[in-house]
């Protein structure tokens, strides 16, 4: 069974820069994995998505901001988010898909992370 342990949110200004880890457990080799972010009374919405050979897909609202990386030795998910906007502010949440290859869709994963807090302050 796959488990998903996120860190590095926190608060930044806009402009500014944050780091978001995932720690994976169990049998993640070779599956897709990705990033949601949820606003409270707004439904979970894909930010970016990675599949083993390193083909990436991001929401069009985040392209050139932010960097979605997997270290397969370490089962290690990472999103680099640069200049980052108040509306950027929600609960990230780290994602593991039984299907190799990705698309942003919620119903694609089946395993889901607690979640990291990210505000971004005007």
């Amino acid at each position: 069974q796959v488990q998903l342990v996120e860190s590095g949110g926190g608060s930044v200004q806009a402009g500014g820069s944050l780091r978001l880890s995932c720690v994976a457990s169990g049998q993640t080799y070779g599956h897709c994995m990705g990033w949601f972010r949820q606003v409270p009374g707004q439904e979970r919405e894909g930010v970016a998505a990675i599949e083993k050979t390193g083909i990436t897909r991001y929401h069009d609202s985040v392209k050139d901001r932010f960097t979605i990386s997997r270290d397969n030795a370490k089962n290690t998910l990472i999103l680099q988010m640069n200049t980052l906007k108040p509306e950027d502010t929600a609960m990230y949440y780290c994602a593991w898909s039984m299907w190799m290859t990705c698309n942003l869709s919620e119903g694609r994963f089946e395993t889901w992370g607690q979640g990291t807090q990210v505000t971004v302050s005007a």
